[in-house]
């Protein structure tokens, strides 16, 4: 049966509690390991808690000041193999993946089920959607520091629910990775349904990334996924960025790791890679660069992300031109990088640089200082030190 498939979930909200230790008397033991706890939730259809299993970040709580994307995941054993990933893929300065919060559900709570099922059984019921909208995700952010963007990830009939998600109640998360899914038999109405949701789809960009291969396993939904693939290709706006992609000769078991792995890369590419200064909207120039990045801050992602590294980038192409002209444009590109960014030591260094080169040390050693001023890392300020001393001896000549 495919309803066996999917593992079970619960109703609205009367009470989030942690359970266990105080989070914050676990603050000592956490500057390299992540703190499992769990989110009880209390709905109207149970008497008891359902248990949701909450992974924090290592840095949780030592930068109380940031805020983190939420990644949920129905199948309660996803929980280690996405803390593991996700440790090896963040801790070198969130790249590639940005720190996460992570989500799981409980193994095999009956009134979760119970509403999984008549998502997949009924057409039209949104149970399951009303408790994500009007519980889970509320308790989420209510109780640790979310920045607004999450991420559901699935696979197989977790994946089809996915998409059952996508297409039914897409501002629920702002990415989809759905690994594997299944779709034959009707399974959640989304075939019949998708064409003509994702053709009405509105509102803020949406990413998702889908994937299967050619296991024996998934031999049987192969012609239900490429029949969503000619709908998504053939229906989908603009404000859906998809991605969909085969892992044909890969075992059955690997795909979730497999489509997570490709799905972080893709979600979080515009946040990582620096715009080359030939690129189209680098081309267009400073203002452009920055207009990019409002767009991704504001409309993709909801959260910050700075256009500092495609400025650099912009005007050190300008000084190698090696023209007076093009160190007067890198010089105004650095400035433009400072005004919007004037606590980025990166953009402040990046000036004074350009401010020794053109021999106004007292300048350089103005945005040197201030650089050193933002950031406590030991390779920045042992570089930005030197540099530092350097302008201060060419000024006493």
């Amino acid at each position: 049966m495919i309803k066996q498939l999917v593992l079970a979930l619960p109703l609205f909200i009367g009470l989030v509690l942690t359970s266990g230790q105080c989070l914050a008397d676990n603050a000592n033991s956490m500057d390299k390991q992540p703190l499992i706890t769990s989110l009880d939730v209390i709905t109207s259809l149970s008497d008891k808690p359902i248990h949701f299993t909450v992974t924090l970040p290592p840095s949780y709580f030592k930068n109380t000041d940031k805020r983190y994307v939420v990644m949920f995941d129905f199948h309660p054993r996803s929980q280690a193999y996405l803390n593991g990933m996700h440790d090896w893929m963040s801790h070198n300065g969130d790249w590639p993946w940005l720190e996460t919060i992570i989500v799981t559900a409980p193994d095999g709570d009956k009134t979760l089920g119970d509403w999984k099922e008549l998502a997949i059984d009924e057409r039209g019921d949104t149970k399951l959607l009303d408790f994500m909208q009007q519980a889970l995700l509320p308790a989420i952010d209510k109780q640790y520091r979310t920045n607004g963007f999450r991420i559901l990830n699935g696979f197989t009939g977790n994946a089809g629910l996915g998409l059952y998600t996508l297409i039914n109640r897409p501002e629920l998360f702002n990415a989809y990775f759905v690994a594997s899914p299944v779709l034959s038999k009707d399974f959640a109405y989304v075939i019949k349904d998708a064409p003509k949701k994702l053709a009405a789809m509105k509102g803020k960009p949406r990413f998702l990334f889908m994937s299967t291969s050619d296991s024996s396993f998934e031999k049987r939904q192969l012609a239900s996924f490429a029949e969503m693939e000619a709908i998504i290709k053939a229906n989908a706006k603009p404000t859906l960025d998809f991605h969909i992609k085969r892992f044909d000769g890969t075992y059955y078991m690997t795909q979730p790791i497999l489509a997570t792995a490709y799905g972080i890369e893709l979600l979080f590419n515009d946040y990582h890679q620096v715009l080359k200064a030939d690129s189209e909207i680098s081309r267009q120039g400073p203002q452009a660069i920055l207009d990019h990045y409002q767009y991704l801050s504001e409309e993709k992602y909801g959260f910050e992300v700075p256009a500092t590294d495609s400025l650099i980038a912009l005007a050190e192409a300008e000084i190698a031109k090696g023209s007076e002209q093009g160190t007067k444009q890198a010089l105004a590109i650095f400035k433009i990088a400072v005004k919007a960014y004037p606590n980025s030591h990166t953009a402040q260094d990046a000036l004074a640089v350009a401010y020794a080169e053109l021999g106004e040390f007292e300048l350089a050693i103005k945005h040197e200082q201030l650089a050193l001023k933002n950031t406590e890392h030991p390779f920045w300020t042992n570089k930005y030190s030197k540099s530092l001393a350097a302008f201060e001896a060419k000024n006493r000549r």
